[in-house]
């Protein structure tokens, strides 16, 4: 039987472990890799949801019923920005009716407006198929400046939740020693790409090329967006065959593009992970280990 005390104890943990569930952040996210950035500088004191995952198109998604939800209750928004989300973020936040993730807002954070972008393009034409009027959004691509998007998660999670900035602020610390070591780790693996020229499906990996310095020569997409015919897929063939060494695909595109040049040329085709497959626990360092496992011989 347990005594007065004992129930006192008892009630004043179960009070201080709800304190704590109610205290957590909730944080949406709109594409994996910043819900496994977030995860690493929140730790136990956020709620972490990802609205895409690892094998889908950030671009082409539903404001479905559940996000909708999940958006309504968020305390922090986190999203890559730059036009990615353009065809269904929008209709998520105004449906949400959650004032404090809309654009502008502290609970609101998207991640273009603090990196460095590149292909940013001097005029908007449809002709020139599907481009981003900020320039180019798969940053994520590139640790260099996930550290930068990093550093600006970590403040707003110390505003929100300023009862423990102190935690946040060592997390993140923790998170760049370590991040900074696993850069150096990356770029000395990956020395022989330096130089290499490649065949991209789409200008998914302009960023990685930005980071390690092999060259995309071509793209398999005539325009971005736009799939590819028989005679641009003819006309790279004839052009690239002896001066490519590879063709690179993201993950979660049509791969008979690529398997179609690749029979008529005999180069090697890397199928390279879009992002971090956060909802099967793996981690960014792994996803980064992975992504330059897939470009090596």
């Amino acid at each position: 039987m347990r005594t007065p005390t004992s129930r006192v104890c008892a009630l004043a943990t179960a009070l201080l472990l709800s304190s704590d569930a109610v205290a957590a952040l909730d944080v949406f996210t709109c594409e994996p890799e910043w819900a496994a950035l977030t995860s690493e500088l929140a730790g136990d004191k956020a709620n972490i949801y990802s609205a895409t995952t690892a094998y889908q198109d950030p671009h082409y998604i539903q404001a479905r019923p559940s996000l909708i939800s999940k958006a309504r209750r968020a305390d922090l928004l986190v999203c890559t920005g730059a036009g990615l989300e353009e065809g269904w973020l929008p209709v998520l936040l105004g449906r949400s009716g959650n004032a404090a993730i809309q654009p502008g807002r502290s609970g609101s954070l998207f991640a273009h407006e603090f990196v460095d972008m590149i292909e940013v393009p001097t005029e908007l034409d449809r002709s020139h198929g599907h481009v981003h009027a900020d320039g180019n959004p798969h940053f994520h691509v590139d640790p260099r400046r996930m550290l930068v998007v990093a550093e600006q998660i970590s403040d707003r999670l110390q505003q929100l939740d300023s009862e423990n900035a102190a935690f946040y602020l060592e997390k993140f610390t923790d998170f760049s020693a370590g991040w900074q070591r696993s850069i150096a780790d990356w770029e000395q693996r990956a020395g022989e790409l330096d130089g290499k020229k490649v065949i991209s499906h789409h200008r998914y990996w302009a960023y990685l090329s930005d980071w390690l310095g092999f060259e995309i020569v071509a793209e398999l997409e005539p325009v971005p967006g736009v799939q590819p015919s028989v005679a641009h897929l003819s006309s790279l063939k004839e052009t690239y065959a002896e001066q490519a060494e590879m063709i690179i695909r993201v993950s979660y595109s049509e791969p008979r593009a690529a398997d179609w040049l690749a029979s008529r040329t005999g180069l090697p085709v890397a199928k390279l992970p879009s992002t971090v497959d956060f909802q099967a626990g793996q981690t960014l360092e792994q996803w980064y280990d992975a992504l330059i496992s897939a470009m090596m011989p």
